[in-house]
């Protein structure tokens, strides 16, 4: 602590230190400020650097610039130009005769401080810059009418720090070298007014038949309003929208004080249809929406302008762009041919229209758009305007189950294909009966024969059973936009089979390309890029986003293809050897509709077809443009939009390899019998038109095996039969056998045989159905016994018995053997005779008799075989053994039956062994 000499000396120490203090504050705030001030000349001087480095790459500018018109290209995929838009419907107006009501609307709402800046307003700029930050960068232009002419004759629409510096620096540019009169005048002959209109004195023509001084005050407006988004707020496509434009230029001339409240309120109230030219169809005033000069496919050309209408910035009809497309010209020729070359007998006219279809072609698997049928006469007979591809808004009948209801219950139930549905009388919530297209209920069916026999109830049953929430969410996923008001924020039971939401084929086939594309969404697109006249380019690129699971889409394409098979509601639109898929959809008429018009009960006002293969997706509409309260289609009709698929399919498709759609390891193949709930195994006894291959989520395939049908009874041979063959000396034995067709058991047949009523034994086993028996011994009669044998299982038994008759020559033989056999022994017992008697001649014989043949006697002779069916002289050798008797056992004539039946008998062959097999 320091020491002090008086408290005097402390009071001013300290004041010396406050005083200090003080001093060391204020040089702060002065480092703090020369550090802002340093900062800001830093930023000033690297944003005037980054300014001139931006300017000095701007482009020159030259007056044809500002005057002639530029044309914008549009190519196909080949890179070949197939259309030109931009350069036609333009009269020029010079300033002086613009009346002041439009130069006042066309400022107030573009650029009021035109007459006060240099090309560039800085306190519109500031204000811009102040929403750019809070907002994000581009929230907000600050674009004079200098810069927009600028931005539409020189440079690209490209919001960027670079071409807004150019944009800036060019507009004061023109400032210095045109006059505001001039600068005015470039602008309003420049812009486009839609329907291929440019210049606000062709406009005026156009819509009103009027000159421009003869405008009034809410027709100026309306003018004023169009160039910002010329298509939108076209009167005669979206008046609704070009009111709403028209009446905020109404406003803005109003706050900039030139016109008063009243004549604002007086416009205001003006219908917007006041004073414009009618140019419906019949009118003799056609419009010429979106026309295109030199334009192959003037359908194709209306999707490629609405693309390019929702990319800021970008005016094909005054840049001079290059525009890079998806079309496929062969595909569209494809498509424009069939609709038009009458291939295709299209249904009648009706009250003077006639019937019309809408085409929209895919890739697969990318969702570029291929080739796009307007119409019939599109461009031609048909005036443009009115694309049915794209324009319509149609309810989709059943061609929105697979979408709805089938899909989602795959997805989020993990049902198979075989989940077991009953199509029998249903209510809706409010008591409203729905029934099926037939008027039939079927009862338990499958979800795949449900899908191919397009049964409503079973639709209805699986989208609620989804419920409604997920099922209204997986649509939108699927590339739907829909409002759903009638029952809340779902859609009501009626759209399980196409009550709602309505829709057109852009939609419908974007959707269905997601199952041929493993459940990858692809929002359908047109444009690839854009080229810019500076060189720089725009790479476009699509919405893609997985929208359900592979397995998902691979069941849903799978029972699709059956949907096109012979007997099905899509048989029609099959192309033979194509892998392909689809699902038909016709709308119905309420009861009410079908008195008021006078239509059959079985007329329909549309009819779809969506089907895709892995190359290609197509989606046909067929109907009526109008008064479909009395234009109908008949029964018959409805089928003309599968033919109009399969032609189109088939042609597209010629000359390119298109593989079937493959199964993901997510999904096994199983076959199921028919009926079981839960799903079972089919057995080995199912009957056949009870089984069915079905798909399912692997892990969640069937594991049990049905019990409902058992092992048949084996059934025993029929047709026995045996005949001998007396040339070649055999016994052919045939029969016959059926198997239950459930019954595939392989069988063989015992066959047993006994000969002159002897004991049975085993012949031969065989899985033949017959048997030749050889060598047997002719005067005997075969009783042959057939059994058929299965696994343990036995049939019952089959016999007959055929007899061995003995052959002419055989019995003459026999009886001389017997003759000469009888003079031997006569011989020789007279020989015995002598011998024994040699001296008494006269002794008596008779007691000889019975003893030929010495100590041949019974048992001696035991060995004596029965030579029948063996011939091998077996039998002579044992009497040999058993007897003296010289003649014992010598052809084995005189011996009885068979005396060793365990020995089989000799000879027998199955079918295998003989030429005459059966």
């Amino acid at each position: 602590m320091a020491d002090y000499k008086s408290r005097e000396e402390k009071r001013n120490a300290q004041k010396s230190s406050k005083k200090k203090t003080k001093k060391k504050k204020g040089s702060i705030f002065k480092k703090i400020l020369i550090t802002i001030l340093v900062i800001g000349v830093a930023g000033l001087l690297f944003g005037g650097g980054l300014f001139a480095y931006y300017a000095s790459q701007a482009p020159e500018l030259n007056e044809e610039d500002f005057v002639d018109p530029i044309t914008t290209e549009l190519l196909d995929v080949n890179g070949d130009v197939f259309a030109k838009i931009g350069a036609e419907n333009r009269e020029f107006v010079p300033y002086d005769e613009i009346p002041p009501v439009v130069e006042n609307a066309v400022l107030a709402i573009e650029d009021n401080r035109f007459y006060e800046h240099q090309g560039v307003d800085f306190f519109r700029l500031m204000g811009a810059v102040l929403a750019n930050i809070t907002e994000g960068f581009g929230a907000e232009g600050a674009s004079t009418l200098t810069q927009q002419v600028i931005k539409q004759s020189v440079l690209t629409p490209e919001k960027s720090l670079e071409r807004k510096a150019q944009e800036a620096w060019l507009a004061y540019q023109l400032e210095q070298d045109y006059k505001k009169e001039e600068i005015f005048e470039m602008y309003v002959n420049k812009i486009y007014y839609s329907d291929s209109i440019y210049g606000i004195r062709t406009a005026s023509e156009y819509y009103f038949d009027a000159d421009l001084a003869d405008l009034q005050l809410h027709q100026a407006a309306l003018l004023a309003g169009l160039p910002q988004r010329p298509n939108a707020y076209n009167p005669y496509e979206n008046p609704e929208l070009a009111k709403e434009r028209r009446d905020i230029v109404l406003r803005q001339m109003h706050n900039h004080g030139k016109i008063s409240e009243e004549e604002m309120t007086q416009a205001i109230e003006t219908d917007i249809t006041d004073g414009l030219v009618d140019r419906s169809e019949g009118s003799g005033n056609p419009r010429q929406q979106l026309a295109a000069e030199e334009s192959q496919y003037d359908a194709f050309v209306d999707v490629v302008l609405d693309e390019l209408e929702s990319l800021e910035d970008v005016n094909p009809y005054e840049d001079g762009l290059t525009i890079n497309t998806t079309l496929n010209p062969d595909a569209q020729t494809v498509v424009e041919n069939t609709l038009n070359d009458g291939s295709i007998q299209f249904p009648a006219d009706m009250n003077g229209t006639i019937s019309q279809a809408g085409v929209t072609l895919l890739d697969t698997q990318t969702g570029a758009i291929r080739a796009i049928g307007g119409g019939r006469g599109y461009g031609d007979e048909v005036k443009r305007g009115y694309n049915f591809a794209t324009d319509i808004n149609r309810q989709p009948g059943s061609a929105i189950k697979p979408l709805l209801d089938y899909a989602p219950a795959i997805e989020y139930l993990d049902w198979s294909t075989a989940h077991t549905l009953v199509d029998e009388p249903y209510e809706y919530s409010d008591g409203f009966a729905p029934n099926n297209y037939d008027g039939q209920f079927k009862g338990p069916m499958t979800m795949r024969d449900a899908l191919a026999d397009s049964r409503n109830i079973t639709a209805i049953k699986a989208y609620m059973e989804v419920g409604q929430e997920q099922g209204t969410q997986f649509l939108r996923d699927l590339g739907w936009n829909f409002d759903t008001k009638a029952c809340g924020d779902v859609l009501c039971e009626s759209a399980a089979i196409g009550g709602e939401p309505r829709t057109n084929t852009l939609e419908m086939a974007g959707a269905y390309a997601a199952f041929g594309n493993n459940g990858v969404y692809n929002e359908p697109y047109s444009v690839t890029s854009i080229e810019f006249r500076d060189g720089s380019s725009m790479e476009l690129e699509s919405e893609s986003e997985v929208v359900m699971k592979d397995s998902t889409a691979y069941m849903m394409a799978d029972m699709l293809k059956d949907v096109l098979a012979p007997g099905a509601t899509g048989e029609l639109a099959q192309v033979n050897g194509l892998p392909l898929a689809g699902k038909s959809g016709t709308t119905n008429y309420t009861a009410d509709q079908l008195n008021a018009g006078g239509i059959p009960s079985n007329g329909a006002p549309d009819s779809w077809f969506a089907g895709f293969t892995t190359q290609y997706t197509a989606a046909v509409w067929l109907g009526y443009e109008k008064d479909q309260d009395i234009n109908y289609l008949s029964p018959q009709d409805r089928w003309v939009s599968q033919y109009i698929f399969r032609d189109i399919m088939s042609g597209v498709h010629e000359g390119i390899e298109t593989p079937d759609f493959e199964k993901p390891e997510s999904v096994v193949e199983v076959e199921i019998e028919k009926g079981t709930s839960p799903v079972q195994l089919a057995s080995e006894y199912t009957p056949a038109d009870q089984k069915s291959v079905e798909l399912f989520i692997k892990g969640t395939e069937p594991t049990s095996v049905s019990e409902e049908y058992v092992i048949p009874d084996l059934q025993a041979p029929s047709n026995l039969s045996a005949a001998y063959n007396a040339e070649n000396g055999t016994i052919q034995l045939t029969w016959d056998h059926s198997q239950d067709e459930n019954d595939n058991r392989e069988v063989e047949f015992e066959v047993l045989v006994s000969i002159d009523g002897g004991e049975e034994r085993e012949l031969a086993v065989t899985a033949q159905n017959g048997l030749n028996i050889e060598q047997v011994e002719e005067g005997s009669t075969y009783t042959f016994t057939v059994t058929a044998i299965a696994d343990e299982e036995r049939s019952s038994s089959a016999s007959t018995n055929v007899e061995v008759i003995r052959s002419e020559e055989e019995n003459q033989n026999e009886d001389e053997n017997t003759d000469q056999e009888n003079e031997e022994n006569s011989e020789d017992q007279n020989e015995n005779q002598e011998e024994q008697n040699p001296e008494d001649e006269n002794t008596d014989n008779s007691s000889n008799e019975g003893n030929n043949g010495e100590g041949n006697t019974g048992e001696e002779n035991n060995g004596q075989g029965n030579d029948q069916g063996q011939g091998d002289g077996q039998g002579q050798g044992d009497s040999q053994e058993g007897g003296n008797g010289d003649t014992g056992g010598q052809d084995g004539e005189d011996t009885g039956g068979d005396e060793n039946p365990e020995e089989p008998a000799e000879g027998a062959s199955d079918g295998n062994n003989s030429d005459s097999e059966q």
